[in-house]
């Protein structure tokens, strides 16, 4: 963590390769720009199948509080998730399958649930979480507490304003399908959902709970 004009921000460090992340970026120096002091690392090469050697593609030493992989090529991957674990730096890369152990792998990036030494990032970006305000049935408040680095979360919020509370679940799955950024051919045989429908389907989870908790806060009153 830095300091800087009183803010305490966290040191972030993206890798992307060929603008893979460039959506993530946004949605995070959107939703939560005053939080991170980030750095973005541009691998751009055309690259081969294998990679023996990735020294020429990543760093031989790194020093921050949190890693972001957006990379594509699994060698490069692998090598930067033991690379952090030498260092003792927490490593994300939604939807990667990495051998040994170190780096943290949602399914996808709004899949990462609450976990210790996370940070701001941690706290702020992740599984969603909301606030709901229902008034005659109908949602009036939407607030995003937790959302996808992508922004889609934020995205959907605002389309739900006026929409029927019985309804709003229904409509937020769908509506997360159309902002979402991952690939949607791609299908994951452990929860047996490409990303795209998994993305959905947390967010329709999460909404629920914070319907459910708004509507026994009013059964309570």
């Amino acid at each position: 963590m830095v300091e800087n004009d009183g803010i305490t921000r966290q040191r972030l460090i993206v890798f992307q390769q060929n603008g893979s992340g460039k959506l993530k970026i946004e949605g995070l120096k959107k939703h939560g720009e005053q939080y991170f002091e980030m750095t973005i690392v541009d691998i751009d090469d055309v690259l081969p199948l294998i990679l023996d050697d990735t020294s020429d593609y990543l760093p031989s030493d790194i020093d921050c509080d949190l890693v972001l992989d957006f990379l594509k090529h699994n060698d490069l991957s692998t090598d930067l998730a033991a690379l952090c674990q030498k260092k003792g730096i927490p490593v994300i890369g939604s939807g990667k399958k990495l051998p040994g152990k170190g780096a943290i792998t949602p399914p996808t990036c709004c899949g990462l649930p609450r976990l210790e030494g996370l940070g701001h990032y941690g706290k702020y970006f992740g599984a969603p979480e909301f606030a709901v305000g229902i008034e005659e049935g109908l949602i009036k408040k939407v607030e995003v507490i937790r959302g996808a680095p992508c922004g889609a979360t934020w995205e959907v919020a605002k389309r739900l304003i006026g929409h029927p509370v019985d309804d709003a679940a229904r409509k937020i799955g769908l509506e997360t399908q159309f902002y979402c950024y991952a690939d949607p051919s791609s299908w994951d045989p452990i929860y047996g959902k490409s990303p795209v429908h998994f993305a959905g389907k947390i967010h329709e989870k999460q909404l629920k709970k914070a319907i459910k908790i708004i509507a026994a806060v009013v059964e309570d009153a």
